[in-house]
């Protein structure tokens, strides 16, 4: 594992769990939304969800929970759970996001955000963590054939930014996030969301961090 990067010439962002801790809101509203319906989802099956897009989270419940299970239901009452949720607390920017951005803008690089998620959720998230006036641009669901792990959005991603991808720093907390990274092309760099960290996750990243703080020095070299 190199200690330093390489020459970066753009930064591409994942959202959720990276830029914004999302997914605690989300594993609370699936547990309280479960619970309702007579169902448990224990913390560790909720972070093993951590990365993965709708459809695949959808289908995992559903083959966790049984046939029998309501998705239509349990997706109604979870989102009524998670807006109210974040509308009383709003959500919560991850630890050394403001002190990454402040070096990235000192080094003049371009960046962007890529994500799983809709662009109507990807911008509601983060109208509620009021960060919506950062990021002029965002690759979304709707942007690409097909969702992390598949490497499209970050390939997306470097050809809006117009740079290489061997030369995009590309910033993930799970698994799949760092797999499509690594198929890409992409610097791939492994900042978890979460502990225990993904081991898998650390042996594929070309960088390890504890936080975005440390990348923000990294960066600044």
């Amino acid at each position: 594992m190199k200690a330093v990067f390489p020459d970066v010439d753009a930064v591409i962002f994942d959202m959720d769990g990276l830029v914004l801790d999302t997914e605690t809101t989300y594993f609370t509203a699936w547990q309280h939304a479960a619970m309702r319906m007579g169902y448990v989802l224990p913390d560790e099956f909720c972070r093993s969800l951590s990365g993965l897009h709708f459809k695949q989270v959808s289908e995992m419940i559903l083959a966790y929970c049984g046939r029998d299970f309501s998705l239509d239901h349990f997706n109604q009452i979870s989102g009524e759970i998670w807006r109210e949720q974040v509308r009383d607390q709003g959500i919560p920017v991850k630890k050394g996001f403001f002190s990454l951005l402040g070096v990235i803008t000192q080094l003049n690089l371009p960046f962007c955000l890529a994500t799983n998620s809709l662009l109507a959720n990807a911008l509601e998230c983060l109208d509620l963590a009021k960060l919506t006036h950062l990021f002029t641009t965002i690759i979304s669901r709707e942007m690409s054939v097909n969702p992390k792990p598949a490497p499209d959005l970050f390939i997306k991603a470097s050809e809006l930014l117009a740079v290489p991808i061997g030369r995009c720093l590309v910033l993930e907390d799970s698994l799949s996030g760092v797999m499509a990274a690594v198929k890409a092309g992409g610097i791939a760099v492994y900042v978890p969301s979460q502990t225990p960290l993904d081991k898998r996750a650390e042996f594929l990243a070309d960088f390890n961090a504890i936080d975005l703080d440390l990348v923000a020095r990294m960066l600044a070299g």
